[in-house]
């Protein structure tokens, strides 16, 4: 054997492993869905937003605003997992690898689960009313402290969306989708709410600032990753 015939087969072999990765990759996909849906809750809010008077704590009467449907991100993250499911499946079967997808959409069809069975716990009688203890699973909050109202932005699209992309950049090898992946975390976890933009809270574009940041971001990581793979395989032409 040629003394640099090794070194060729190894070549070849790292060629051939990166080729397979780009072939089983279609990362565009889900950002998209997920893009799309997260901006479709701007709009729900808008249809849903209700204001009402209740009393205060304190005596006198408060305004609570309300926005929102029950059904709408269980129903809309569960279809996207399904479809980027679908999607990946077909994708495989079409240029003859395998997929690795499987993990993503696991995770994320139980996170939906686990924020879905949250959400029907906390609202099981009625929304929370102003200055009442907030019942997480049994454990009684202030609705007011600074860790309530971060575990409320996590057990939302932080955990439905973020960690279920960390798991797909796992998987997918991609560092580019990691940075997105903790890019999508950062903003969801960071309070982007009341005044920002001149939107107060009584406002029925409230949930403007909560998802069209996220939603514009994924949808600008979609194009990116879409332009990537078509480079890709022009590239591989």
């Amino acid at each position: 054997m040629p003394s640099g015939a090794p070194r060729e087969v190894l070549s070849e072999l790292g060629d051939l492993t990166r080729r397979v990765r780009a072939a089983q990759r279609g990362t565009w996909f889900p950002l998209l869905l997920l893009g799309v849906l997260t901006l479709g809750g701007v709009l729900v809010g808008r249809l849903t937003f209700h204001l009402e008077s209740v009393p205060c704590p304190g005596g006198g009467s408060c305004t609570l605003a309300s926005q929102g449907s029950p059904v709408y991100w269980p129903v809309g993250f569960a279809a996207v997992y399904v479809a980027t499911a679908v999607f990946y499946l077909r994708r495989a079967r079409r240029r003859g690898v395998g997929t690795r997808v499987r993990p993503y959409v696991v995770t994320g069809i139980a996170l939906v689960g686990l924020v879905a069975a949250t959400s029907l716990w906390v609202t099981r009688h009625g929304i929370p009313q102003p200055g009442t203890p907030l019942d997480f699973w049994g454990l009684h909050l202030d609705p007011d402290a600074g860790s309530t109202l971060f575990l409320e932005r996590l057990t939302g699209n932080a955990l439905t969306v973020g960690i279920p992309l960390l798991v797909l950049a796992r998987v997918e090898r991609s560092p580019a989708l990691l940075l997105l992946a903790a890019l999508c975390l950062a903003v969801e976890l960071v309070p982007l709410s009341s005044g920002w933009a001149g939107i107060g809270a009584t406002s029925p574009w409230s949930a403007l600032p909560r998802y069209g940041v996220p939603g514009v971001l994924l949808l600008l990581g979609a194009l990116g990753f879409g332009l990537a793979e078509r480079n890709g395989r022009r590239t591989a032409r």
